[in-house]
């Protein structure tokens, strides 16, 4: 942890969301969304209720919180392309979540629709959205996308927001960081908290892939916020990341054959939980 803070100290992040130490986030990755590439008509019903179906899953598993994302709709587009649509849509499943389970729930708009995901987030109670990008830039498969916080930090307040908390990735995952490559990890983990981020994620290059624990502990090493991993845990990896990380947002290795575009596996939760309460 760094000293001299650079933002007033924010203490119990985490604790205060979730009520337990080292949280497991599970992902609710949801069907394509009206106005998506790969949407074919399908109603909002059954949208939603596979969606609440992973949740009851997730929850039978024993995670500590939920974080819905649109991760069908891919191609992604900029965040100012993000669709009325996607928003609605996104919304009413969140709504439905919220009124089927108690679990601390989030908010992902892919890609890096951080002011949507804030719209989503006050209509349904969410505690939290995740920024893929909250300070600079990257270059990313969808194009140069900047850094959200400035506007969204501005939208936030706007709505009174500042109940809903922001997860913020210090490297994006689908991108390359050349445009910052002169700034060191450290620069970048401080750049974050300067901006105003509550909790940060170190995460692997691509869904599901594993955190480097260089990449982690060079975090952990620089922030005084609470830095979490957003992908590629496993049971297998479970104990040398969470010896390090306050807490972990999970979706592949729970899904059946560890697949993120598949069902949420109950057993799969189960064993993970278990080693992971054994280890908090």
């Amino acid at each position: 942890m760094m000293s001299g803070g650079i933002f007033p100290e924010k203490k119990f992040i985490l604790e205060n969301i979730f009520n337990v130490r080292k949280p497991i986030i599970g992902m609710v990755h949801l069907k394509p969304l009206p106005g998506a590439p790969h949407y074919k008509g399908e109603s909002m019903d059954e949208i939603v209720e596979f969606a609440l179906e992973d949740v009851r899953r997730l929850e039978e598993g024993g995670v500590d919180g939920l974080q819905i994302e649109n991760a069908w709709d891919i191609p992604f587009p900029k965040p100012e392309d993000f669709s009325f649509e996607t928003v609605a849509a996104m919304t009413a499943i969140g709504v439905e979540i919220a009124k089927a389970s108690k679990l601390p729930l989030g908010v992902n708009c892919l890609a890096n629709a951080v002011i949507p995901a804030i719209a989503i987030a006050k209509a349904c109670k969410a505690k939290w959205v995740r920024s893929n990008q909250w300070v600079n830039a990257y270059v990313a498969n969808e194009g140069i996308v900047e850094g959200a916080s400035a506007k969204a930090m501005r939208y936030k307040a706007n709505l009174f927001g500042d109940d809903i908390k922001v997860m913020a990735d210090v490297h994006v995952k689908h991108g390359s960081h050349s445009i910052v490559a002169d700034r060191s990890l450290a620069e970048q983990t401080r750049d974050n908290e300067f901006f105003d981020a509550d909790i940060l994620i170190a995460t692997g290059n691509r869904t599901g892939d594993e955190t480097s624990l260089d990449e982690l502990i060079g975090i952990k090493e620089s922030a005084s916020l609470p830095v979490i991993i957003g992908s590629g845990m496993t049971v297998q990896n479970a104990k040398k990341i969470m010896s390090i990380a306050d807490g972990a947002i999970v979706g592949s290795f729970l899904k059946e054959n560890g697949n993120w575009w598949e069902r949420v596996d109950t057993d799969r939760v189960k064993q993970f939980m278990d080693q992971v309460n054994s280890l908090r």
